[in-house]
């Protein structure tokens, strides 16, 4: 009888240095360990270094190991390269650095290989996972995964994490729709699959950063902000083609928030540009975070006394403290995001990619801001009067 098979690819671009320590941990564990079949293969992404050379060296040294050349750069090129021709019953991929420990790796694909999940991935995210790295990666990922869950309604929790897996015939069937070739094809293949209805597996992982990881993490979050505008104007417009569940058809909004929403975004909208107008002028004269944390106060006492009127009905003076009190915690989250984002960005940035970098901060904070606003300061059941 033929043994299950899993694919293991194993993208890769000028890693000369780590290849083959890599490779070779990665092939002892599988050869001791994985219960079912399994083939390693190595994709270079048009390497510069001698990468490609030690991949085939790797290939004719040990079994079940095979190497692939592209002409051209892309994580998600080189997945689409490798799983639309496979043969295994699963294809997945990791990281090179392997920052991912290797005994969530059996979890991950036997629920894929049982027929009881769709794809797999490894979330950093869970309460059990066990995490490693820096301030400013973890507040990347928490801002871009709170992002895709708030705003495309996604309920998986970590698309970022290199640690993958799919059923090949749920790939192959996937993949002539996702346009992505870089970093955002983890995420698109992710949120095509959850419109379709298919099962998302999550394992928590034991997860340690790589000092020495060269992703830009400006140039990769700003890349995957316009590939999740690309992807909420196809599915608005129909383009995608996918089809929605009849739960969602026939869900309606909660009560009063049709009349909520429109008022809180004219409020809104106002608040930003008032906010942008006053951080553009204390720039001139501050430095960028008092600039900032100076603007969103003043804003802020404003924006919870415009919502406390006309967003959520609430008249008479009675409680108007506590509320101004409670909207600073609002005001909080929008500085920590604020700030987080600005101190993300290299230094000498011009005032455009700062302003950017603000509004992109401020819309996830004025997201957060309307749920705190709804369902705590304003909520009917803690009014005093109306």
């Amino acid at each position: 009888m033929r043994t299950r098979l899993v694919e293991v690819v194993v993208p890769v671009y000028n890693e000369q240095r780590a290849l083959r320590d890599s490779i070779g941990r990665l092939h002892h564990y599988l050869t001791s360990t994985f219960p079912y079949g399994f083939r390693i293969t190595i994709a270079d992404n048009a390497s510069t270094d001698n990468t490609w050379q030690l991949a085939g060296e790797l290939a004719a040294e040990l079994p079940h190991v095979r190497a692939v050349h592209l002409d051209d750069r892309g994580r998600g090129r080189a997945l689409r390269r490798v799983w639309s021709g496979s043969d295994a019953d699963v294809v997945s991929y990791m990281d090179v650095d392997l920052s991912t420990d290797l005994d969530a790796f059996l979890p991950l694909v036997a629920p894929l290989l049982s027929g009881h999940s769709d794809l797999a991935i490894g979330t950093r995210l869970a309460r059990a996972a066990r995490v490693v790295r820096g301030p400013k990666r973890e507040f990347v990922s928490r801002s871009y995964n709170l992002l895709l869950r708030s705003i495309m309604g996604a309920r998986f929790s970590d698309a970022q994490c290199g640690f993958k897996a799919v059923r090949t015939e749920i790939a192959q069937a996937l993949l002539p729709a996702v346009e992505d070739e870089q970093w955002f094809f983890d995420t698109e293949l992710l949120l095509l699959a959850e419109r379709h209805g298919l099962r998302i597996h999550e394992v928590p992982v034991d997860w340690v950063d790589d000092p020495d990881s060269r992703v830009d993490i400006v140039q990769t979050a700003l890349d995957d902000l316009r590939g999740l505008a690309r992807v909420a104007r196809r599915t608005v417009s129909g383009a995608a083609r996918l089809p929605v569940p009849a739960r969602v058809r026939q869900a309606e909004l909660p009560r009063d928030m049709a009349r909520q929403l429109p008022r809180f975004a004219v409020v809104g909208v106002i608040s930003t540009l008032a906010y942008l107008l006053l951080f553009s002028l204390l720039r001139q004269v501050t430095p960028v975070l008092v600039a900032n944390a100076i603007a969103l106060l003043s804003t802020a006492v404003a924006n919870t006394a415009a919502n406390r009127r006309f967003t959520f009905g609430v008249t008479g003076s009675q409680g108007a403290v506590r509320h101004q009190v409670e909207g600073l915690i609002a005001f909080l989250v929008g500085l920590a995001l604020t700030s987080g984002g600005l101190a993300l960005l290299p230094d000498g940035v011009s005032h455009g990619v700062e302003l950017f970098a603000v509004i992109v901060a401020n819309a996830l904070a004025t997201l957060v801001r309307f749920l705190l606003l709804r369902g705590w300061v304003f909520h009917p059941n803690r009014r005093t009067s109306r």
